[in-house]
């Protein structure tokens, strides 16, 4: 969850900043895997959203990074997803 919250994570916009020799496209095929994009856009993770949506509809990538609500959301989207982890 730290890693997630600071951005500094196993994700392309991270990798693309300081590890150029990783690959940044996402699995859905997006070509840089960003955090606001695996956590609001990308098809793959939809079905791990609710954990999200759960804590509030509306919660903003600043909610879910800043706030113990959104942490609370996060952290078993993570749990659940497997993403910002090293896969």
């Amino acid at each position: 969850v730290p890693e997630c919250r600071t951005n500094h994570t196993f994700i392309g916009e991270y990798y693309q900043r300081f590890v150029p020799s990783e690959p940044t496209e996402c699995l859905c095929g997006e070509e840089v895997q960003t955090r606001a994009h695996i956590l609001r856009e990308c098809l793959f993770e939809g079905r791990y959203r609710h954990f999200l949506k759960e804590k509030g509809p509306d919660l903003s990538l600043a909610d879910i990074s800043g706030t113990t609500e959104g942490v609370d959301a996060l952290a078993p989207f993570i749990q659940h997803s497997g993403m910002f982890t090293k896969r």
